[in-house]
């Protein structure tokens, strides 16, 4: 019998999905280690200073994760390793002890910056999807200098990065394959940025836009997202009270929106919701959390409303169960409503089981 060469070991492990089996089958000999290091796609790092070695070991990587604290010279590596690289994801996950530790001393930490993500990204043209959440260090540089680099990006997430301004969003704003976008908390943004986001060749193609918590973005700024004739997924809770009715009713004016969060945006009225029920046809979830002057005839506007699927609706306090009852009964395509979780000792028995046939309720 003839010994498999490493053609034939790759096309065997290529059958092999379990990930415990494969490590097994790394350990075998040295041989058989270089195949499947050779055939792995993706890779979680834990330890950072181990890049340069784990990157050479997995030369032909697509997917790499890093979610610990890394600094700029770990990411000083041969630019040669990552090439065909398509999906980064360096979100930063704070675990418990982390967060207890920083309260607590208040402690800094070396991470990534503007530098570091420069250093590699012009060996990375082959991006489509990146991730950097609560990374501190970046900024409109790095992020200007990703968006030259990485033309063909199509998912970008950079929530909670603080260092985020307007002038990141007129780069983004060139991406004419971009289709997801995450801004969440990155509060230096205002309506420039918007309006730059809105008027580029990213408005073209983008489905998904997360602004949630840019409190500085008021009525101007969401007028100019009209011009997403293709956004589907809008999210703008927590935008702080200058979004009012009149970036209501320009919401409304989008037609083709099936998601919409307007958690906690207190100067929304009723107004604002019957012209989104009355206009937003294809709407499959609205997310109503916090709004205050919301009562329940801007909720009842929704019976009879042919596709929405999710109501979630907590900490508005103008809206009774007989409105709740209303909605339900009135609006066939409803399968599940998430509903505050005080109101469920409020809520009558027999009408939360009379609920409870027609759709799953959530108590949140």
């Amino acid at each position: 019998m003839e010994r498999l060469g490493s053609d034939e070991l790759a096309e065997v492990l290529k059958r092999v999905s379990d990930l415990q089996d494969r490590k097994a089958w790394s350990e075998v000999c040295w041989q058989w280690a270089r195949v499947e290091g050779s055939i792995r796609s993706s890779l979680r790092v834990l330890e950072p200073e181990s890049l340069p070695y784990l990157l050479q070991r997995f030369p032909n990587l697509t997917t790499l994760k890093i979610g610990t604290t890394i600094s700029d010279s770990n990411l000083a590596v041969d630019a040669e390793i990552w090439p065909n690289l398509q999906t980064l994801n360096l979100n930063f996950h704070r675990s418990r002890c982390f967060l207890d530790a920083f309260e607590i001393s208040g402690f800094d930490f070396e991470d990534i910056t503007d530098d570091g993500l420069c250093s590699i990204l012009f060996a990375c043209k082959e991006l489509i999807n990146f991730s950097m959440r609560r990374r501190k260090g970046i900024g409109d540089v790095g992020i200007t200098a990703l968006v030259s680099h990485a033309k063909n990006l199509v998912f970008l997430d950079l929530s909670r990065c603080s260092g985020i301004s307007d002038n990141a969003l007129e780069a983004i704003g060139s991406l004419s394959f971009l289709t997801a976008l995450y801004l969440c908390g990155c509060y230096l943004i205002t309506d420039h940025g918007l309006n730059s986001l809105a008027h580029g060749s990213s408005s073209k193609a983008l489905n998904i836009l997360d602004v949630s918590e840019c409190d500085q973005i008021t009525d101007y700024g969401i007028s100019s997202l009209q011009h997403m004739s293709y956004l589907q997924e809008l999210k703008l809770a927590e935008c702080g009270p200058k979004v009012t009715d009149c970036g209501g009713a320009c919401i409304a004016a989008m037609p083709g929106l099936r998601k919409l969060d307007l958690s906690w945006l207190i100067n929304l009225s009723d107004s604002s919701l019957i012209a989104v029920s009355q206009n937003c046809q294809n709407l499959v979830e609205i997310r109503l959390i916090g709004c205050e002057q919301i009562t329940g005839n801007g909720i009842r506007s929704f019976s009879g409303h042919q596709s929405l699927e999710d109501l979630v609706l907590a900490s508005c306090y103008n809206v009774s169960v007989d409105d709740i009852v209303h909605v339900v009964l009135g609006c066939f395509s409803l399968s599940h409503l998430r509903l505050d979780k005080a109101l469920r000792f409020w809520m009558p028995s027999s009408t939360q089981e009379q609920l409870s046939k027609l759709c799953t309720i959530s108590w949140i």
